[in-house]
């Protein structure tokens, strides 16, 4: 035992110093995270600063949300003259908090559903409030029923598909239900409290609206039409860069993994029609807002054709699967010879670029709301498309792999294969064919090599028949065009 206790001596030091390396790392690891939390800091600060300057929209929005929270806190200074409004004011503050959205549309519907939702759990709160002090001693008891059964009601009904846009009136509903409930039960002034609520929710939601509607007020039919009118500008991009790409030989040496799993890329002609494709659900949301804005700027018509914007769109988006098939094209692994696609170069050029002028002609009158003149907007790329036509018909062979045809056979040959045929039949099954014993390998690799060489050349083709599907597909968006430029009653275009 005493020898043992010099050596434990001198491992003192050295266990020290392990400790001195172990807080050394330690306070490293921490400076790290520290600096590197600060730069995430900086850089989350410029990305603010940035969506400030792209969109001045959003700093204008938070503007006027602190105005009008401002002005609702103002409430809370009428102790002296207006005590029972100074307690009450916080409803109020709620009001414009829970209200307040950022276009005009969002802003009504959230005063609807919070209207209705308070005005009737208002009502039914007063109603079960007197029926709960009739029961004198099963009072206490009445009131946690009525909550459950409300409650219940309420969120079962919610869940029908009909009653999803007054979710969040619902929502009110049970809150404030809850609240009165509860809160007069304490005071035994229900009638007071409830008509005070109202007053002061309706004093929020008018604060709420006025400031938001004059001051620079933010539409979403504005903002559903600017976002129609980049999709067609979108598509128009992705369909020259997808037939730009395919004559040039753009070849990836792997696929994107964001590609693959369809999120969002640092390549803009996957990322252009991608968002077309995305922008289905952002349009039902700002077709639902659009709805509930009164007539205004250049929407001056009551029942204004909303939904023919997002007809529009669609049709739109059809043809941008149709891009997206050609997209698909460039990233195959079976890609068709350089060569070949030179001979269709100008037809395919051609064919490309007249369905992006269309697309962008579109996408113009529809900014500026003008009908379509006399001229057929579409004559150019039908003629093009039967250019394409016609040169697919003259060099059809081209498209497919015409090693495996049997041409310049005459008839002779023919009847002297028949004759022998039966010959060949019996010799061939008597017979081993002895090259799967010599190299099986190699004929399994010309196989292969066959058969991907046939996809290969049938890879133009397919190329090619995709585009011309896409012109067949701008007769749809034209017709949807026309349609909403009557309904619509857009101004006649200016003559040149």
């Amino acid at each position: 035992m005493e020898s043992f206790k010099p050596n434990s001596k001198e491992k003192l030091p050295l266990l020290g110093s392990f400790r001195e390396v172990e807080d050394g790392e330690r306070s490293i690891s921490l400076r790290e995270k520290i600096r590197n939390s600060w730069d995430e800091l900086q850089e989350f600060s410029c990305q603010v600063l940035k969506m400030g300057r792209k969109d001045p929209r959003k700093v204008i929005f938070g503007v006027k949300m602190g105005l009008a929270l401002a002005l609702m806190s103002l409430l809370i200074f009428l102790n002296k003259s207006y005590g029972d409004i100074a307690q009450y004011a916080i409803w109020a503050i709620l009001t414009v908090i829970v209200m307040f959205e950022y276009t005009i549309g969002a802003t009504f519907i959230k005063g609807f559903n919070r209207s209705l939702g308070t005005l009737f759990a208002g009502i039914l709160a007063y109603l079960f409030a007197k029926l709960s002090m009739l029961t004198g001693h099963w009072e206490d008891s009445m009131i946690v029923i009525s909550i459950f059964v409300v409650g219940f009601f309420a969120s079962y009904l919610k869940l029908y598909p009909t009653m999803k846009p007054y979710e969040y009136g619902f929502r009110v509903f049970i809150l404030t239900y809850c609240i009165l409930m509860v809160a007069g039960n304490k005071t035994r002034e229900y009638g007071e409290a409830i008509l005070t609520r109202l007053v002061l929710i309706a004093v929020g939601a008018c604060v709420c609206l006025f400031v938001n509607v004059c001051i620079y007020p933010i539409w979403a039919g504005e903002a559903l039409h600017s976002l129609v009118v980049k999709n067609f500008k979108d598509l128009a991009i992705s369909l020259e860069g997808c037939v730009d790409g395919y004559l040039k030989c753009v070849e990836y040496e792997r696929v994107p993994s964001m590609i693959l799993i369809y999120q969002a890329s640092d390549d803009p002609l996957y990322n252009a029609y991608r968002s077309v494709v995305e922008s289905n659900s952002q349009e039902d949301t700002l077709l639902g807002f659009a709805t509930w804005e009164p007539p205004h700027g250049c929407y001056r018509t009551c029942n204004y054709p909303w939904k023919n914007y997002v007809k529009v769109s669609g049709t739109v988006r059809h043809c941008a699967f149709m891009v997206m098939a050609l997209h698909g094209c460039i990233l195959s692994e079976i890609q068709s010879p350089a060569e070949r696609r030179q001979v269709f170069r100008a037809e395919l050029q051609k064919l490309g670029s007249e369905g992006a002028k269309v697309l962008r002609q579109l996408g113009t009158k529809l900014e500026k709301m003008e009908k379509l003149g006399t001229k057929d907007i579409l004559k150019d790329v039908h003629d093009a498309a039967e250019q394409l036509q016609k040169k697919i018909d003259q060099k059809s062979f081209l498209l497919v792999n015409t090693e495996s045809w049997n041409l310049g056979k005459n008839k002779l040959e023919l009847v002297t294969r028949n004759e022998n045929e039966d010959n060949e039949n019996l010799q061939s099954e008597a017979v081993l064919d002895l090259r799967f014993l010599i190299e099986p390998s190699r004929l399994f690799k010309e196989y292969e090599c066959k058969r991907y060489e046939s996809a290969s050349a049938l890879s133009l083709a397919t190329f090619a028949s995709l585009l011309i599907e896409f012109v067949a597909r701008l007769q749809n968006v034209v017709d949807s065009y026309l349609e909403l430029s009557e309904i619509a009653k857009f101004k006649d275009p200016i003559p040149k």
